[in-house]
Order: C-alpha cells, then structure tokens, then sequence
C-alpha cells in the first residue's frame, strides 16, 4: 500500500527496459508481440478512440468488433511484459467478438458498448474460462457460482470482457505492503507515464489498462482510493460512485458499508456510457430516482457560475499533496475559474484530530466487516478449501515463498482477532462517528459554503472522507509535471451526484484536452528487498516473530495512497 524499498519518486531518467517487452507471454491470451514502444507508436488508428467513436466506426463498417478485439489483445501481448497491467485474458474474446459482430450485421445492437472490450479487475467475478482470484495463489482454481452482477450487465449490454486486471492482492488488504501493484499471479504493476511512479492502488491494472490504450475502458473497485488514486497517477478518468449505485454481489469484498465498483476510462464521455450499464442500485441507493442516460449531462459550460469548494489542507504536504502535482492541480484550478466557476475555501473536517480517531475508526469498521464478509463470499465458491480467513491466512503461511516474499499478512491477522461481529459495540460506536465526520464533513460545508462540489489534489488522503461517506469522487487528468508524473483533481459531493461531477468534469476536460499518450520514461524500479518472514518461519525459534502484529488497530499509512503517516 505504501512505498518503501524504492522510491516512488524515481524516473527522472528516460529509458525504456526493453528487456521487459521480451518477456514471457500472457497466460491464457494473447500470443507476445516484440517491438515495444515500435509497436506503441505503430498502433491501430482507432485504439484512442472513445467508446462512442468506436460505435461510430462499427457503424459505419470501418471497424469490427473483431478487429478492434484482436488489436487490443496484440497491444496486451506487446506491453504487458512491461506494464504488467493484465493478469489473464479470456481465451474466448475473438469468438464472443465475432458473434457481437454477426448482431450487429442482423440490426441487433445491444447498447452503445456493443461489441466494446472491456477489462474488470481481478476481485470481479467471471463465469467463464478465467479465474476469479483478487491476485492470490489461494483461490487459483476455485469457481464462482455466477458472473458478478456488473459483470452480466455488462454482457447482456454486448460488450466483450477481455480479460482480469492485476490489483495490488486482495485489494491492498492483506499486510503492510511496501508498494502498489503488486499481485502474487500478477507481478509489480508500471505506471505507463514514468515507470517509477507509485501507479497506486489496489485498482492498478484498471488504470494502466486504459491509460496505455490496451482496452476501450475498466472496471475498478474502490474501498477508500482504489479508484480515484490509481486513475489520477495514470492519467485517466475514474469514478467511484455512491456506495450501492453498482450492486457489489459477486466482487470480493472487504467491507459493504464502503465497497464498490467503478468505471475507469480515458474519456469523461467513456465513463457516462460506462455508468449506464453498470448502474445496478441495492441498499441506500435503491427506489431513488436515477438519470436516464449519464451522457446527457457531458455539456459545456457546466462550470458556469457554480461554486466549488476548496479545502486546502489537502494541497500541503501533512495531507499528502505533493507540490509537482499540487501545482498541476491549481492549473486546472484556473481553468475552472476561466470556465466561470468559483472557487471558495471551505472546510470539510480534520482527519486527523483525537490522535487520527477517523483513520482509527475507519479501520476497525473494515477489520470487523472483512472477516465477516469474506466468509460468506467462500462459502459460495466450489472447487476451494478455502473458506475463512483463517483459511487463507494458513495458505499464506503454507506458501510463503510465493506470497510472502516482501510483505506479510498483518492486516488479515488483524482482521481475524477481531469478532467479526456487526453488532459489536465498538463496531457500531466507529461507524457511526466515522460516518458523522464524513458525511457532516461533504454535506455541513456544501451547505455552509453554498457550494456545488468540492475539490482536491490527486494522490493526497482526500479519497478518504468520500469513501467513509459512501459519496460519488470523481478524478479527472489535468496534466503531467515537468518529469512527466500524471496529476489531476478529485471532485466530490453528495449522495447521488454523479451527474453533477461527470458534468463539471467534462467541462474541465474539454477545456483543457489532458490526454497525453504514455511514452513509458524512466526505468523499472528493483525488485523490493525480500522481507525474511519465509525464513523466519522455518525457524521454530523465530516463527512466531515472523509476520507478528500487535493488537493496535491504527494503520502506520493512509489507505487510499499507502503513504506513511506522519504521528
């Protein structure tokens, strides 16, 4: 979640490790391509095309599903040795292309992603040819009873689901992991940008994917920043809606009160289009009335005369702004004010306060909900042992070299001392004042400051509030810094305000057109040091030193980004 052994700052320098595109090939899909950046700049003329682009193109004949198919797998083959972005593609991707393409020859389109493909991450239940794992060796093999419920909207709607994104393994809650992005079946996942940069997490691939034009669009999931922070260090736009806006059934969670799944695109209009098929509403969400199509509200001058609210304490560093992105930031900033808004100074609450109670509290409400719901999710699967917690952490143990080898299971441990009852007073107890931070936070000073929406750096602990809240976040690309680090905006507001953002986003967008095709600078970070808990466990007399956690439940780094705490 956070990083340590190498610098998340390096890649200054521009080289290419072409060694990386030499690689093996990728399991279960595309054959491998040579060429590397050759193959990059080579590329197909529609492969940036937005998803309404592409429609247009199949529309007229000037493009097939299958072609489009086939040059997203090549681009895959070609670049995931280096991006390591994918971790498996679907054997079946041509056929299902070619069958969207005879629809389409009949008069049958489905929706306007007929015949899209479309990556999901790999926590995302698929019933079909490829596993369904969250990155872990423990449940290679194991079979879902049912494709996720966003899963089947999405192919009921037509498009093709090509293949599993890489995550950082069980969406960055398992132990206190020194990076992003990485998966035991998936490896270190780049940041297609600058190599060297933190590609953040747990929805890594989701956001490289897109970002390096090896899909049309992804799916992610976000429990408090595995959305929004991986889609503004990769320059792509990613929505994490209003908590029970996407039904959660069939993803592996870690906890319902703040879990769901989102678009990933590099368009603003690629992700209305995505919303309309995605949008699949249960608890809280459930009987509101919803937008008809999401794409009616990509209009300019959306910005005209609204009022956005700016809590500045995420542009310093003691909120994790870092002032080479903060200052790409306050540039979209000014383009806002340029577009007629305004930007007012508001308040929307210190996280830190009572010795970082919020953080604190957030963090027991996602131990006691993980060991509960991770529980009911393995007792649906077949062709598994694993059916608790205690399952998967005795797996981790059995096979230490292969997932152990540079971090632990702290939080799964963690998470197993606790009751795993949501009756629990302490339980109860953090989730309400979590809750009344969080949404009294957004909601007390959208109502003070009579603003529209409220904005922050990316890569600061502004998912957080959101994410507690169960609130829509939006991240929208503003550009590169001068070494070429993708930086941007997330914007936020109220329950159900998705229209709002996506409107105001698109403003922003078409003002300022931040796509930037990646030109993969810098030089792959080393490998992490190896943390010595496979060693430490073979000895009897350091075992139980080996991968110890304390019974403090505060976590040394913030969620969303991984970075340190400064206690």
């Amino acid at each position: 979640m956070h990083t340590g052994d190498y610098d998340r700052n390096s890649g200054e320098s521009i080289r290419v490790t072409r060694r990386s595109f030499l690689g093996t090939t990728l399991a279960g899909g595309a054959a491998l391509m040579a060429g590397g950046l050759t193959a990059f700049a080579a590329r197909p003329p529609f492969i940036e095309k937005s998803i309404l682009e592409l429609q247009e193109l199949m529309t007229s004949g000037s493009l097939t599903s299958r072609e489009l198919t086939s040059d997203y797998l090549s681009r895959i083959g070609s670049l995931n040795p280096l991006l390591r972005a994918v971790i498996e593609t679907n054997p079946d991707a041509m056929e299902i292309a070619a069958n969207r393409d005879a629809e389409r020859r009949a008069g049958q389109i489905r929706s306007r992603l007929h015949g899209i493909p479309i990556l999901v991450k790999d926590n995302i239940a698929t019933d079909d040819k490829m596993e369904t794992t969250a990155g872990s060796l423990a449940l290679v093999g194991s079979k879902v009873p049912a494709d996720a419920v966003l899963v089947k909207r999405l192919r009921a709607a037509g498009a093709i689901i090509i293949g599993k994104a890489n995550l950082s393994e069980w969406a960055n809650f398992r132990g206190y992991a020194p990076f992003n992005g990485w998966s035991a079946r998936g490896g270190f996942t780049r940041d297609p940008y600058l190599l060297g940069f933190d590609p953040c997490g747990s929805s890594s691939g989701s956001a490289v994917a897109p970002a390096a034009s090896m899909c049309a669009a992804a799916v992610g999931t976000e429990t408090d920043g595995s959305i929004v922070c991986p889609s503004g260090n990769n320059l792509v736009v990613g929505l994490k809606p209003t908590v029970g806006l996407i039904s959660g059934k069939g993803i592996i969670p870690i906890a319902h009160s703040q879990d769901t799944a989102g678009p990933m695109c590099r368009t603003i209009s690629d992700v209305a289009v995505m919303m309309n098929v995605l949008r699949s509403p249960s608890g809280e969400v459930a009987g509101h009335r919803l937008p008809v199509d999401y794409t009616n509200y990509l209009k300019r001058g959306s910005l005209q005369g609204k009022r956005i609210g700016v809590d500045e304490r995420y542009f310093t560093a003691d909120y994790g702004g870092e002032r080479p992105l903060v200052a790409v930031a306050r540039q979209g900033l000014a383009a806002m004010e340029r577009l007629g808004a305004t930007l007012v100074p508001t308040d929307t609450g210190d996280p830190f306060a009572n010795n970082f109670k919020f953080y604190n509290d957030e963090y027991l409400v996602l131990l006691i909900e993980f060991k509960k719901q991770i529980a009911e999710y393995l007792s649906t699967l077949k062709n598994t042992t694993m059916r608790t917690l205690a399952d998967l952490i005795a797996f981790n143990k059995e096979h230490c070299a292969e997932e152990m080898e540079y971090f632990g299971q702290q939080v799964f441990k963690q998470s197993q001392a606790t009751s795993g009852d949501l009756n629990d007073p302490d339980y109860i107890a953090a989730r309400q004042a979590n809750l009344e931070f969080a949404r009294g936070g957004i909601d007390g000073a959208m109502q003070r400051d009579n603003l529209h929406a409220i904005v922050a750096p990316t890569y600061s602990y502004a998912s957080s509030p959101a994410a507690v809240a169960g609130y829509p976040d939006i991240s929208i690309p503003v550009g590169l810094t001068p070494i070429g680090k993708p930086a941007g905006l997330w914007m936020y507001a109220s329950f159900l305000q998705e229209p709002r953002l996506i409107a105001f986003a698109y403003d922003l967008e078409q003002e300022i057109h931040p796509r930037t095709q990646p030109k993969f600078l810098g030089t792959e970070p080393p490998e992490p040091k190896n943390a010595g808990i496979c060693a430490k466990l073979a000895n009897p007399a350091m075992s139980a030193q080996a991968e110890s956690s304390s019974g403090d439940v505060s976590l040394p780094y913030h969620l969303g980004t991984g970075k340190p705490f400064l206690r």
